[in-house]
């Protein structure tokens, strides 16, 4: 059984109601779960994810807050710290693909996944599938 990338669209999907991929995101979350699947994400996804609940979705911080609180309590969650060497081998594949326009984000959650064996991404960013990965929510 393999575990599960959680990106930056994946968590507002997850807890932003009126998005249009809610209820696959947290169907297919709630099963991995009852699963026991490993479920990972980073701190650049969380930080990402904070920006992104205040714009484009214009959560009132308390929400946002109680969020980004949520998850980082969640036990079932390994939220991995983007540290020296991942940094460095994000910005390295970053640099390594101008054709594409990956962030860099996207590059250390690439980079993660390749280090973890992963190969699912709950996420509907485009970009995880040109990494070679597999996008669960399109």
């Amino acid at each position: 059984m393999t575990g599960v990338f959680v990106d930056t669209s994946g968590w507002a999907n997850v807890f932003i109601h009126s998005d249009a991929h809610h209820r696959m995101a947290s169907t297919l979350l709630n099963g991995y779960r009852r699963e026991r699947r490993k479920i990972f994400t980073t701190n650049y996804v969380l930080a990402e994810l904070s920006a992104v609940l205040l714009s484009p979705f214009r959560v009132p911080n308390d929400f946002r807050d109680g969020i980004l609180q949520e998850i980082k309590a969640a036990g079932w969650v390994t939220i991995v710290q983007v540290e020296d060497l991942l940094d460095q081998d994000s910005w390295e594949y970053l640099f390594s693909r101008r054709d594409k326009n990956y962030s860099l984000v996207d590059c250390s959650s690439f980079v993660l996944m390749e280090k973890l064996g992963l190969s699912l991404a709950l996420t509907t960013d485009h970009h995880f599938e040109q990494a070679g990965f597999i996008r669960l929510l399109k």
